[in-house]
């Protein structure tokens, strides 16, 4: 076998497989077998992906089926899946038009389940991936203790719950009033722009927290977030406070009509 050439290895995918190649480790797709399996032009895939920023790309010498070396596009996996999920259904060959969809379909629940519930699990995971997730996730629960004291008390609960439902393979379930609300957050969702954000969120913030006050009779926790670029410490709150940010958005937006 020429040196540098890599051996083809079968990944399997959906029902079928895709041809791979082990690089540094890692597994890159071979392009060309991939797309022309589901109807699509190779050189137009080509020139997509080296005009995406998200695409990784390289020339490799791979062991064909027939035992000759040849060099052929490879590209990341994860290249190759964002590739699928941009993929036009109707420009695909028929018989694999549904599979795709339903990848399509998958991909965007994984991408909710991402930014809704913090994550999103495989179901099709193998055992030793879920035994990797958990060895990950009791990693994390024993950060999460040692941080005891020094967050938010909610903050912890919510975190050492997540990252136990991922240990034990199955989804996070996130209660909706658990989930956190900053000040930055609840502003843009009145249509503040970013410069007035910044500008507003410290006026905002310490009639927040009064109105927290009066309510509960103490102050709200705190927890370090990135805010600006920098990790900074802030005041956390909750979903379950939203009536106090609109009581007080209602009393800061009338004051900036009349001044």
């Amino acid at each position: 076998m020429p040196q540098g050439s890599n051996e083809v290895v079968h990944i399997p995918f959906h029902g079928d497989e895709i041809l791979a190649i082990d690089v540094d480790g890692k597994p890159y797709v071979v392009v060309k077998p991939a797309v022309e399996a589901i109807g699509l032009d190779y050189w137009a895939q080509i020139r997509k992906l080296r005009e995406r920023s998200w695409a990784t790309t390289a020339s490799k010498a791979v062991v064909a089926a027939d035992g000759k070396v040849r060099d052929m596009v490879t590209c990341d996996v994860r290249t190759f899946l964002m590739l699928l999920a941009t993929i036009d259904e109707n420009r695909v060959a028929a018989d694999v038009k549904d599979k795709l969809v339903a990848y399509q379909a998958e991909v965007a629940d994984a991408i909710e389940a991402y930014w809704t519930q913090g994550g999103a699990l495989n179901p099709r995971a193998t055992r030793q991936q879920l035994d990797e997730i958990a060895e990950s996730a009791e990693r994390r629960i024993r950060m999460l203790g040692a941080a005891k004291g020094l967050v938010d008390d909610r903050w912890l609960e919510a975190m050492a719950r997540e990252q136990l439902a991922i240990g034990l393979g199955r989804e996070p379930e996130q209660d909706p009033a658990t989930r956190f609300l900053t000040v930055a957050e609840y502003l843009e969702e009145q249509g503040v722009s970013g410069s007035e954000v910044r500008k507003l969120s410290p006026t905002f913030g310490k009639r927040l927290k009064l109105a927290y006050v009066a309510r509960r009779g103490e102050p709200p926790g705190k927890s370090l977030r990135f805010v600006d670029g920098a990790q900074r410490e802030v005041f956390v709150y909750t979903e379950a406070d939203r009536d106090l940010f609109d009581a007080v958005w209602a009393e800061f937006n009338d004051d900036l009509v009349t001044t």
